[in-house]
Formats: structure tokens, sequence, C-alpha cells
């Protein structure tokens, strides 16, 4: 390659704020998925993140139109935290729900959910506020006309008061 030639290929354009916001609502929203497809399908979490990372992170579909590009640092640290931890989660859920619904009772795609938000409320790296209002705008993505977002907002201030009450 020659000094003039790599003169002329363009930088890659950094992500406004906006974007990078934007990307890691989409990670979330594609981590809740990731996690729903690897109970319903008994798939490992290697399998299923190298899936979204090659063919969902922003992919066009007919029907759906442009999938959103996801920030895969944070989409692969939910995975992993929301498999490591998992039992953390699920105990601090079932503490948030009424005990006569433990959370494997519960919708599938909020359990996903739950183990999502819960992988992010273990690590300090996002103010559970943040994650709180994340979450609730992804069930609202999966229930637009449901009471669910109304539910996933409490027991996920719950679930964030059990495991973060320095934060509050």
């Amino acid at each position: 390659m020659t000094e003039d030639s790599a003169q002329d290929t363009p930088k890659p354009r950094k992500p406004t704020l906006e974007e990078k916001r934007q990307m890691k609502s989409a990670s979330r929203l594609y981590a809740v998925q990731a996690l729903f497809q690897m109970e319903a399908a008994g798939q490992g979490a290697d399998r299923v993140r190298v899936e979204f990372e090659n063919h969902r992170f922003g992919a066009t579909y007919e029907d759906q139109g442009e999938m959103a590009e996801g920030d895969t640092n944070l989409f692969r640290r939910l995975i992993d935290d929301a498999v490591t931890w998992q039992g953390k989660i699920d105990k601090a859920t079932d503490l948030a729900l009424v005990a006569k619904w433990p959370i494997d009772r519960i919708d599938p795609v909020l359990r996903a959910l739950f183990r999502a938000a819960g992988a992010e409320l273990v690590t300090p790296a996002t103010p559970p506020k943040v994650v709180i209002t994340e979450y609730v705008d992804v069930a609202r993505a999966f229930f637009p006309d449901g009471k669910e977002p109304k539910f996933v907002n409490a027991v996920l201030d719950h679930m964030a008061h059990a495991l973060r009450p320095e934060a509050f």
C-alpha cells in the first residue's frame, strides 16, 4: 500500500453519543432475545452470541427493515454475566416476585429480561435507574399493549434495591 492510497482511505466515523446510546439500547434488546433463545432452544452462550453478532446486528429483513447495530462489548458482557450470575439474579428476581410466582412460572421473555437486567445490576458499570428505564423500554418493545412494563418496573426496582442498595 502506498502512502497516497493510505491517505485516500477514509477513516471510520466514530459514533455520536446518541448513536452510542442507541447501540447500547439495541444490545440490551438483543441480550434479552439471546437469553430467551438460549433457554428455549437449549443453546449455549457462545453459539447464540456468534449468531447474533454475525447475523442480527445491523441485518436487514424484508418484513422488519434494518436492525440496529449493537454495542458488541455490552452484549457480550450481558450474556456472560447473566450466565455467570444466573443463580444470584434468579434469587433476586424470586424475592421481588410474589411468593406464588417464582421465576420459573413467569413468561420466558420476562425471565430473559430479568436475567439481562440483573446482569447489569450485579456490576456497578451502569446506574440502577438507567438499567430500570432501559429494560422497561425493552418490555414495551415486547409487550406494547400490556401491563408488563409496569410489572418490570416494579420487579427491577425491588431487585436494584436488593442488589445495589448503596446506589440509592
